[in-house]
C-alpha cells in the first residue's frame, strides 16, 4: 500500500523536576543544600530520507513522543535529558499543523531535518536557591511540560518531468522502457495505483546526465475537483520543472489526440499551481499500429504543436525520445 498523506499526534518530552536535597556525611557538620537540576525533555524532529518510500509508517502508528528529563538528584546531580524523538519521511514531504492548515515547512533534500516541537526545559534545584541569608532552601523548580501538535505529512513527489495522460495511454509501459523502474502494466486501464519514479540515464558515456521521471495514474475527466484521486495524483507533479504528455495513437483510443491533449491542458488549468504553463513535450504512444502516422498529423494540423512518435511497447522511436528529453531538459535548466 502507497501512504502519501498522514496525520499525526506528537509530544515532546517534559523537563524533569529539580531537587531538594541537603548534604549528609560524616565528618560535614554543615553540608548544606545539594540537589541537582532536571533533565530537559526531548524534542521532536522530522528528517527527510532518500531510503524511505512513502509515509505507511504513520498510517498505522499516529502517536509519538519524545523521552521525558529525569528528576534531579542529591550530591548536585544532574537528571538525564530524555530522548529526542526522530521522524523518518522521504523527500518532498509538505509539513502542516492539522488544527490551524498552516505550512509549517517542506523537506526536499536528504538529510534535511527540522524541529516541530521542543522539549521542556529542566527544573532547578535548591542548590541554586542557597544564599548567605537562605543558607537551608527547601525550594526547588519542577519542570516545564513539552510541546504538543498534531501535525499532517502530505508527500509531494520531487521529479524533472512528469508524465501526464490519460488512462491506458502508456504511460507505465514508456517509464518502463526509458529507465530501471517496473511500473505494474497490463491491458487496462488504471492498473497504475500510486505515482512511481524512475531514472533516465544519459545515452552518451562522457556525460552524467540523469533526469528523474514521475509517473502518475491517469487522470479522468473532472480529476481538478479530486474525481477518481484527482488531487491525490496531481500534486505529485507540482514539484516537476516539466511534463511529458503521454497520448494515445492506437486504433483503439476513446478520442482523437488532439481532444486528448486539450482536456489534459484543461484539467491541469483547472487544477492551478501553474500546471497548465509549465514546459512541455509531447509523446504519441503506440505509433506502431495502423494510421498512428496520420493521426499524429492530424494532431499537428489541428494543434499546431508536434508530436514525438513512439512505440513503447516494442522500443521504435525511444532513442530520438530521450535525446530529445536530455535537449530539452539541458534547454530548460540554461533559461
Amino acid at each position: 500500500m502507497f501512504v502519501d498523506d498522514a496525520e499525526v499526534k506528537l509530544r515532546a518530552g517534559d523537563g524533569g523536576n529539580g531537587c531538594a536535597s541537603f548534604r549528609r556525611e560524616k565528618f560535614v557538620p554543615k553540608g548544606g543544600p545539594d540537589g541537582g537540576d532536571g533533565g530537559d525533555g526531548g524534542d521532536v524532529l522530522v528528517e527527510a530520507d532518500e531510503n524511505v518510500a512513502d509515509l505507511r509508517t504513520y498510517a498505522y502508528q499516529k502517536h509519538f513522543a519524545a523521552g521525558n528529563g529525569q528528576p534531579g538528584m542529591g550530591k548536585g546531580r544532574n537528571g538525564r535529558s530524555g530522548e529526542d524523538c526522530l521522524l523518518k519521511v522521504p523527500p518532498g514531504v509538505v509539513i502542516t499543523n492539522a488544527e490551524s492548515g498552516e505550512c509549517l515547512g517542506e523537506l526536499l533534500y536528504h538529510g534535511e531535518r527540522m524541529s516541530l516541537l521542543r522539549g521542556g526545559s529542566g527544573g532547578w534545584g535548591n542548590l541554586h536557591f542557597k544564599s548567605s541569608v537562605n543558607q537551608r532552601p527547601r525550594q526547588f523548580k519542577e519542570g516545564t511540560p513539552g510541546q504538543r501538535g498534531n501535525f499532517r505529512f502530505v508527500l509531494k513527489s520531487i521529479a524533472d518531468l512528469g508524465l501526464v495522460g490519460y488512462p491506458n495511454a502508456g504511460k507505465s509501459t514508456l517509464l518502463g522502457a526509458l529507465t530501471s523502474a517496473k511500473p505494474r502494466t497490463a491491458a487496462y486501464p488504471f492498473t497504475t495505483l500510486h505515482p512511481v519514479i524512475g531514472i533516465m540515464e544519459s545515452a552518451d558515456p562522457t556525460a552524467s546526465a540523469r533526469i528523474q521521471l514521475a509517473d502518475i495514474p491517469g487522470l479522468i475527466e473532472g480529476a481538478h475537483s479530486g474525481r477518481g484521486l484527482g488531487h491525490a495524483f496531481l500534486r505529485h507533479i507540482e514539484r516537476c520543472r516539466a511534463l511529458l504528455f503521454v497520448l494515445d495513437l492506437g486504433e483503439a483510443a476513446e478520442r482523437p489526440p488532439e481532444q486528448d491533449f486539450k482536456g489534459l491542458v484543461e484539467e491541469l488549468d483547472q487544477y492551478g499551481h501553474g500546471l497548465a504553463e509549465r514546459p512541455r513535450l509531447l509523446v504519441g504512444n503506440k505509433a506502431d499500429e495502423e494510421g498512428a502516422l496520420e493521426r499524429a498529423e492530424q494532431f499537428r494540423e489541428a494543434t499546431g504543436e508536434t508530436l514525438i512518435p513512439v512505440s513503447a511497447l516494442l522500443g521504435t522511436g525511444l532513442k530520438a525520445l530521450r535525446e530529445a528529453v536530455f535537449s530539452f531538459a539541458k534547454e530548460k535548466s540554461a533559461t
